[in-house]
């Protein structure tokens, strides 16, 4: 193999060019999908992809796929990728530095006249961040099969806006049938949003898999009150009984050892008043382990300290779990490129499994896949403050170049 660089400086202007298409007053992106704003960034990277000479198809539910021929196309292509959409108060970053890596590592074997063996692929995959329509990762998904094509379009946001209407209103929802497009191999390269590398002065984790989780609505009914004339042993108050249960979450996630996590993201009075005694409350659940045993066991803890609490406040609660995930290990041929591609440029690298979700794990069902984690400073990510050093996104990129390469050439017999 040609020992190719990539540009640093290049691939830094457009993490920051990209960052001004919805770029907030603290630094950070809002870049909800199939918003506006997405619509711009999917602009902007097409025009990209196409100066490269790469045909840019889009699918039903508006994955971009940006092809660039190889000498055999028979091949399925070798893909790199990750997403453009971000969190409503995320940073620059997290999603954008995988797409724009790719679109980097495309950049260079262009300026370098390199024919790889395979085509080349770098996607876009659509709504990886699950902030305006849930699911997350919906795009990669519906392209695994995961997803019914039917309920991702006829999903709702908070206004009531489905999938298909707003896919619609920006132009891209392609005629590709969704999930037609093969690949031999993906890679996809995310900053880590978590604290290890940083902590340990590492600069590439060679990720191994994305651990198990769980997802659940949940709703509390009590009786609303006055709150200066309901007396307290006389309330059946819904707020009260959840917030105990997000006590009893952190307490047994913290009793199933290091990896497990268990959050209540979302707590919402159905009619939120200071002199209220709350009577509903709708909340969320997120429970993360690597080991799904562990998640069965969390997910029984859980249900039956809810309906402790309830009883002992006079309330019900209803919890509803809406998307599970088991824990994904990564091809072994894949997260092998990536190790030896770290090793090509001396760089020191750290096993790590992914605690957050990624198209990565959707793509392992259907092809050989892998990540590549660089630092996020302070472990700090879904956060307008969220940073990764030029240094490591460099280092990221050439890493991802370096990998794709060596699983090109082992498809030619090389």
């Amino acid at each position: 193999m040609r020992n190719l660089k990539i540009d640093g400086r290049r691939l830094w202007d457009d993490i920051h060019d990209t960052g001004k298409i919805g770029g907030t007053a603290k630094g950070g992106v809002r870049r909800l999908t199939l918003s506006d704003e997405d619509r711009q960034v999917r602009d902007w990277f097409r025009t990209q992809c196409e100066a490269l000479g790469c045909t840019v198809t889009v699918d039903g539910v508006g994955n971009m796929f940006a092809l660039r021929p190889g000498k055999n196309p028979n091949l399925p292509p070798v893909a790199m990728g990750s997403h453009l959409d971000t969190q409503p108060s995320g940073g620059k970053f997290d999603g954008v530095l995988g797409v724009l890596s790719g679109l980097e590592a495309l950049r260079t074997l262009h300026d370098n006249g390199v024919e790889t063996e395979a085509p080349f692929m770098l996607v876009n995959w659509t709504n990886e961040e699950g902030s305006r329509f849930l699911p997350a990762v919906m795009g990669s998904g519906a392209h695994a099969g995961a997803l019914a094509v039917a309920a991702v379009l006829a999903k709702t946001d908070r206004d009531g806006v489905t999938f298909g209407t707003a896919l619609d209103a920006i132009g891209y929802r392609g005629t590709m049938p969704v999930g037609a497009q093969k690949f031999s191999a993906y890679f996809e390269l995310h900053i880590e949003q978590g604290p290890y590398l940083e902590a340990e002065g590492k600069t590439i984790g060679v990720v191994t898999g994305v651990q198990g989780m769980r997802w659940f609505n949940g709703r509390c009914t009590g009786v609303d009150g006055h709150a200066g004339a309901t007396p307290m042993h006389r309330r059946a108050d819904a707020l009260l009984t959840v917030a105990r249960l997000v006590d009893r979450i952190d307490a047994i996630a913290r009793s199933h050892g290091p990896h497990a996590v268990g959050t209540i993201g979302e707590l919402t009075p159905a009619a939120p008043s200071i002199n209220v005694v709350q009577g509903e409350v709708s909340f969320t659940i997120d429970l993360r382990d690597p080991n799904d045993a562990v998640l069965e066991v969390m997910e029984a803890e859980v249900r039956a300290a809810a309906a402790e609490l309830a009883a002992r406040n006079g309330t019900t609660i209803e919890i509803e779990r809406i998307w599970r995930a088991p824990p994904i290990p990564f091809a072994a041929e894949c997260v092998a490129a990536v190790r030896e591609a770290a090793a090509d440029s001396q760089f020191s690298t750290r096993d790590c499994i992914s605690g957050a979700s990624h198209d990565a794990a959707y793509m392992q069902s259907v092809c050989p896949s892998a990540m590549i984690f660089i630092p996020s400073a302070e472990g700090l990510s879904h956060n307008e403050l969220e940073s990764s050093s030029f240094e490591d996104c460099a280092a990221g990129a050439q890493v991802l170049l370096d990998a794709v390469l060596r699983y090109d050439a082992r498809l030619g017999g090389r």
